[in-house]
C-alpha cells in the first residue's frame, strides 16, 4: 500500500525548533514532488514548502522563508522539514503529500495534483 507517514510534531515554545519527517512506503520519492501543508482550526489548508526530490528544487511560502528548510533523503525515502524560530501562528496540523504531476511553484498552492497524503502531525507553539 502506498503510504506517507509524518512524525516529529510536538509542543514547543516560541523561538524553538522542530524537525518533521515524512517517510514513504511502496513508492520512490525521487519520482515525486513532496509538499508540506498545514491546517489550523477554522482555516483552510495552506502550502508551507515543497521539493522536487529528484534535484532538490524547493519552494517556500513567504510566511516561513528564512525559518523553515525542506530537504530530501532519497536513499531513506524521507523528506524533512526543519522548522526554526517557531511562532505561535505556526500552530497547526502538518501534512505531507506526494504528487507526480504538479509543476513548479504551483506545488505550494495547488492541492489537486497531490494523490497521496499522510495522516498529519500536530505542531503546537506556545507563546
Amino acid at each position: 500500500e502506498v503510504q506517507l507517514v509524518e512524525s516529529g510534531g510536538g509542543l514547543v515554545q516560541a523561538g524553538g525548533s522542530l524537525r518533521l519527517s515524512c517517510a514513504a512506503s511502496e513508492f520512490k520519492f525521487d519520482d515525486y514532488v513532496i509538499g508540506w501543508f498545514r491546517q489550523a482550526p477554522g482555516n483552510e489548508r495552506e502550502g508551507v514548502s515543497c521539493i522536487r526530490s529528484r534535484d532538490g528544487i524547493s519552494y517556500y511560502d513567504d510566511s516561513v522563508k528564512g525559518r523553515f528548510t525542506i530537504s530530501a533523503d532519497n536513499a531513506k525515502n524521507t523528506v524533512y522539514l526543519q522548522m526554526n524560530n517557531l511562532k505561535p501562528k505556526d500552530t497547526a496540523v502538518y501534512y505531507c503529500a506526494a504528487s507526480s504531476t504538479v509543476y513548479g511553484s504551483s506545488c505550494l498552492y495547488d492541492v489537486g495534483p497531490y494523490d497521496v497524503w499522510g495522516q498529519g502531525t500536530q505542531v503546537t507553539v506556545s507563546s
